[in-house]
């Protein structure tokens, strides 16, 4: 039996996470006891694995890492556009129109 389309906070994932990756528990007996599914629970433990600090952001977080690159992007994308308009201005400066 599984709960269909709970939610789950980082911090009830991660300390799932660990009783199968520190404790030993096996991921069937785990998802038979929590009623998680065992494909919701690999998941969980492979992103565990993967990077157990950031594992779990949360709902429309990023990690620290997609966070910098989303505001390096951005900034990226304003320079670009002050540059635009300053190669502009300086065209009108220097050939003033008559």
């Amino acid at each position: 039996m599984t709960n269909n389309g709970r939610k789950y906070n980082k911090e009830f994932k991660t300390d799932t996470a660990k009783l199968v990756v520190e404790k030993g528990r096996s991921v069937p007996s785990l998802s038979k006891d929590l009623g998680v599914s065992e494909k919701t629970l690999y998941a969980w433990i492979a992103a565990f694995r993967k990077d157990s600090n950031n594992a779990f952001p949360g709902s429309g977080k990023l990690k620290p890492i997609d966070e910098e690159m989303r505001r390096m992007k951005r900034r990226l994308a304003d320079l670009e556009e002050e540059n635009a308009i300053l190669k502009k201005a300086a065209a009108i400066f220097i050939n003033p129109r008559k």
